[in-house]
């Protein structure tokens, strides 16, 4: 499986900080029910053995929608739940490297902040970039905001899709509108409201007018 711009429509980054009402699991599927593209599951804070059991069983929920499935840094963890891809950041494993460990099959995404970033990550095999932060964020406290002229010039130098992260909500997403990118990856826009299905058709139709402008 490789990645298609559409994947990246609306791509839906875990955090658990908002597990509550809901299990990790319920928010995900809510998410995938309301047009999610893509899962991408981040855990910074869990031990090996429980993140393989949570990847393992979000892996066959991302099946059952055929939605791709990706790990956050861990390169590991992603091969042994048999992931659809791997994302890794500009201080984690380089992508080349990551590649050579993943193989060819695996979806592999790559942050990058400069146009020099996304075409090192281009040519290092990467499958599609995630940039940002695109507006403020205080999910990713060290995330440094990337200029809405450099997202643009990053998704004219690059021929993979491009996904924008960092602080997007309803009410700022329009404003991507041109930039070229393919879609936007949120995080709290997403698993911290009350109902994510619901949320998420609203993003959804948001972000399909937001790549079409």
């Amino acid at each position: 499986m490789k990645c298609e711009k559409k994947t990246m429509l609306l791509y839906a980054v875990t955090d658990r900080a908002w597990v509550g009402k809901q299990t990790l699991m319920e928010q995900v599927e809510d998410a995938l029910k309301g047009g999610a593209t893509c899962i991408q599951l981040r855990e910074k804070e869990l031990d090996d053995e429980n993140f393989l059991q949570e990847a393992v069983e979000m892996k066959q929920l991302c099946e059952k929608y055929q939605v791709p499935f990706i790990i956050n840094d861990n390169v590991e963890i992603a091969v042994k739940c048999n992931a659809d891809g791997i994302h890794v950041g500009q201080s984690d494993m380089e992508a080349g490297n990551v590649r050579e460990v993943v193989g060819e099959k695996m979806i592999l995404g790559v942050s990058a902040q400069t146009v020099e970033q996304a075409v090192a990550a281009e040519k290092a095999g990467a499958d599609y970039l995630g940039v940002g932060a695109v507006f403020n964020t205080t999910t990713k406290l060290d995330a440094c905001e990337v200029p809405h002229d450099t997202l643009k010039a990053i998704c004219e130098a690059v021929s993979i899709p491009v996904v924008a992260i960092g602080g997007i909500s309803k009410a700022n997403i329009l404003e991507l509108s041109g930039s070229g990118v393919d879609g936007v990856a949120l995080v709290s826009a997403i698993f911290a409201v009350e109902d994510i299905e619901a949320e998420c058709k609203e993003l959804f139709a948001l972000s399909e007018k937001m790549v079409q402008a």
